[in-house]
């Protein structure tokens, strides 16, 4: 599994931004995604077709 890692200091610094996501809202967003996946995944292995092995 890879680990994402960002630090926003440089954007900040030399152009002015800032997020508009806060930290909570980001994981929310995360975890909405993932959630339909595996949704959508249980589904499509319902009806005897082979879902996408994400760990490959």
């Amino acid at each position: 599994m890879e680990t994402l890692l960002g630090d926003p200091a440089k954007a900040k610094a030399k152009l002015g931004w800032v997020p508009k996501t806060t930290f909570d809202e980001l994981v929310a967003e995360m975890v909405r995604e993932d959630l339909k996946s595996a949704e959508r995944d249980e589904l499509v292995k319902k009806h005897g077709y082979k879902a996408m092995d994400y760990d490959e």
